[in-house]
């Protein structure tokens, strides 16, 4: 169901490009072939799902969309498919691209199955040219698969799909918070560490040549892929050489191979372009016969190959081997003896069909020696020469060979020795099936060997690793009862063994008393969610996210070291500022999750600032992230428009968000001095001393209530702007003289 919310078909968007047909849907977008009219050519209208533009990551998506279009853009290669233009219809987001007139790689090998060695190598060339453009660029793919290499009819290679493409130097897991890509071509240090790197591309072109050579991805099982197992196993095995399925191909070219998917980054060549030196070096050794190796599978029968030519006698071998199969595979595994009931050995010799996948055992060869047969230990000489004794006593002569005749009393006796003889015999086999009923072989089924367990000869063989489904049909042929309990495991895949009761290839499950073989099937790997809530400062998950995530059944969580990025101002000390991984997923409980933890608002220290200006101090206290309550004040020694003083001491530790209060000074305080000439002498003193100055009178005589002077001149004059106080705080004195006036 299309996400686009009205079919384009037939519409113009932006007033160029005219839509013609839809060509194809994805997870995240639809592709519609167009025509650009402004430039008449036919070109790709990729649009996005309306889900995703209204869905919670709607910026997540357009970033990828526009990340895309610019990854793309900065690449020059033919082998790259190139972006044009982008715009928005109905409110989605849209791509224009080169439209390439072909298929992409997937198709090729499902038509096609394992190519030669030439097609094959042809490709990854033409892969890695592209890539080293990229890679030259400063950009990593980071989702190379066979969907994404676009074959053009031209049989030329064109890449892809940059929507995860990132930057070397930003394209970490942490950057994207979830892992993008394909199971089946991530490389390890993704998977394990969230780390994008151009060797990583290389991995991921290399397994996709080694499918184009052997048909299959590797680590792939018959009973379909599951993706975590898939990347539990890049993580922690070696991707088998390719020899291994294509015996006979060039050592060099599976060397090669081995080394773009190597498991450590570093052993690797470091880029594409190093790859496509070395590959390009490689091919110019190559014979015409190792270029024409293809794997020849019984499928292709009727189909030319281009395989090396085999010897006469290996071919006549091989015909043998694939048209005749041998007794044993054919033949069904029968018990040692047959039991009441059960087929006759002529009946179980005959071809048994089982089901696709059933294992096929070797029937047991029957012993000409009967104590082999019931598994009776050889007796000794003694009883050996009593056999053959009675054997002689009780044959009977050949015709027309001359006997000794006998008398009366041994004809009377012969009946009794026949009889004894007789009872001996019955009371041997009698005892001898006894103890094989009751105490040996018949008492007992034995452990089988599962089909896809190698055992040592010489070791006990523990059965785990093992298909389930195709040892439970073994047991059921085998008529032994079992039951099956389940439980996860890490190194298990879901649907194999873990472990059975009895443990051991060949040991011994009672007829006798019911024993039922207890199995352990494996679920996988424990699933565990990340708590939704976990990145809300304000839940209780939130507020302890460490705790929350080891409740939640994650085993493997740690907390970033602290540095300058740990500390917050708006999210509280010890609640999540970041994880590894996006709120709410799915996980295995195994998985490591990287815990960014807040310390709260970062400690500073407060710096001195007296005697600075306003801005040097709000540069210096905005530094530290610290708020300013300004004031004013007159000061006699700091001059205007400097510190005076903070309400917290210089030396003293605040934290970001802290507010401190600064006092800056308006300079001296001054007032403009009052004209006092002519007045009397005493209110001049009086106000003066009032607005604070000092007055020093320069005339000697005392002032009473029957004499007064008034102020004859004044220093400093009237209407001069005078400071109140000296730099140490002292009043300003004023001078008044004065001359005699009677009233």
């Amino acid at each position: 169901m299309s996400g686009v919310p009205s079919a384009p078909e037939g519409q113009i968007l932006d007033g160029r490009y005219r839509v013609v047909s839809k060509i194809a849907e994805g997870g995240m977008a639809v592709v519609y072939q167009a025509i650009d009219e402004r430039l008449a050519r036919t070109v790709a209208v990729k649009i996005m799902h309306n889900q995703l533009a209204q869905g919670p990551k709607r910026e997540q998506f357009i970033e990828r969309f526009r990340r895309e279009a610019q990854s793309a853009a900065a690449i020059a290669n033919p082998h790259i498919v190139q972006v044009y233009d982008t715009g928005e219809f109905d409110g989605l987001d849209y791509l224009v691209m080169e439209y390439v007139h072909g298929v992409n790689l997937r198709h090729e090998m499902n038509q096609q199955g394992a190519f030669s060695v030439r097609e094959a190598l042809r490709i990854l060339s033409e892969t890695l040219d592209g890539l080293a453009s990229a890679h030259h660029a400063g950009v990593v793919h980071r989702d190379i698969k066979p969907e994404n290499i676009l074959i053009n009819d031209r049989g030329h290679v064109q890449i892809t799909d940059f929507g995860l493409a990132k930057a070397v130097s930003q394209a970490t897991l942490s950057t994207t918070h979830t892992l993008l890509g394909t199971a089946a071509y991530m490389p390890p240090e993704l998977i394990q560490n969230g780390l994008s790197t151009m060797q990583g591309d290389l991995y991921a072109v290399g397994i996709t040549t080694w499918e184009m050579l052997t048909g299959e991805i590797p680590f792939a099982s018959g009973n379909g892929t599951n993706p975590m197992t898939l990347a539990y196993r890049h993580v922690h095995e070696d991707v088998p050489d390719v020899s291994v399925k294509c015996p006979g191909i060039n050592t060099g070219v599976s060397d090669f191979i081995a080394r773009l998917t190597a498991r450590a980054v570093e052993d690797r060549p470091a880029n594409a372009e190093i790859a496509l030196t070395q590959l390009q070096q490689l091919m110019a050794t190559l014979t015409i016969d190792d270029l024409r190796y293809r794997l020849s599978k019984p499928s292709d029968a009727g189909t030319p190959l281009l395989v090396p030519p085999i010897p006469p006698s290996t071919a006549v071998q091989r015909h043998n081997a694939e048209t005749n199969q041998s007794e044993t595979t054919r033949t069904a595994f029968q018990p040692n003896m047959a039991q009441p009931g059960s087929p006759t050995p002529a009946a179980t010799s005959q071809s048994t069909e089982i089901g696709t996948g059933t294992t096929i055992m070797p029937m047991q060869r029957q012993s000409a020696d009967p104590t082999a047969t019931l598994n009776i230990p050889p007796r000794n000489d003694s009883s050996d020469a009593r056999q053959r004794k009675t054997s002689i006593m009780t044959a009977s002569p050949a015709p027309g060979v001359g006997t000794v005749r006998e008398s009366g009393k041994a004809r009377n006796r012969k009946p009794l020795i026949i009889a004894g003889v007789a009872a001996a015999l019955m009371a041997c086999c009698a005892g001898g099936w006894a103890w094989w009923y009751f105490q040996g072989p018949g008492s007992y089924w034995t452990m089988p060997q599962p089909e896809d367990l190698s055992c040592e000869s010489s070791q006990s063989c523990v059965i785990t690793d093992a298909d389930w489904n195709s040892y439970k049909e073994l047991l059921d042929f085998s008529n032994i009862e079992y039951e099956t309990s389940e439980a996860y495991s890490d190194t298990v895949e879901s649907g194999d063994i873990i472990s059975t009761n009895p443990a051991d290839v060949g040991a011994h499950v009672s007829k006798r008393h019911h024993q039922k073989v207890k199995v352990v099937v494996s679920k996988g790997i424990r699933q565990a969610t990340v708590p939704a809530d976990i990145l809300d400062a304000s839940s209780t998950d939130g507020k302890d996210p460490i705790t929350a995530l080891k409740n939640a059944g994650f085993d493997n969580v740690k907390e970033a070291e602290a540095s300058d990025d740990t500390y917050s101002m708006d999210v509280p000390q010890g609640a999540a500022l970041a994880l590894n991984v996006d709120p709410g997923a799915v996980l295995p409980h195994n998985t490591k999750i990287i815990v960014t933890v807040s310390q709260g608002p970062k400690p500073v220290v407060m710096p001195d600032v007296v005697g600075k200006t306003k801005d040097e101090t709000q540069q210096a206290l905005d530094e530290l992230k610290l708020n300013i309550s300004w004031s004013e004040g007159f000061d006699d020694k700091i001059a205007q428009g400097q510190v005076i003083s903070t309400s917290v001491k210089s030396g003293s530790e605040l934290h970001w968000g802290d507010t401190v209060q600064v006092v800056v000074s308006k300079g001296p305080e001054t007032v403009t001095l009052p004209n006092y000439v002519g007045q009397k002498a005493s209110d001049a003193k009086t106000a003066l001393e009032k607005l604070g100055f000092s007055v020093k009178i320069s005339s000697q005589l005392t002032l009473d209530s029957s004499q007064d002077k008034k102020v004859a001149s004044q220093d400093p004059t009237g209407g001069t702007q005078v400071r109140l106080r000296q730099e140490d705080g002292t009043p300003n004195t004023i001078t008044l003289k004065m001359y005699s006036s009677l009233f």
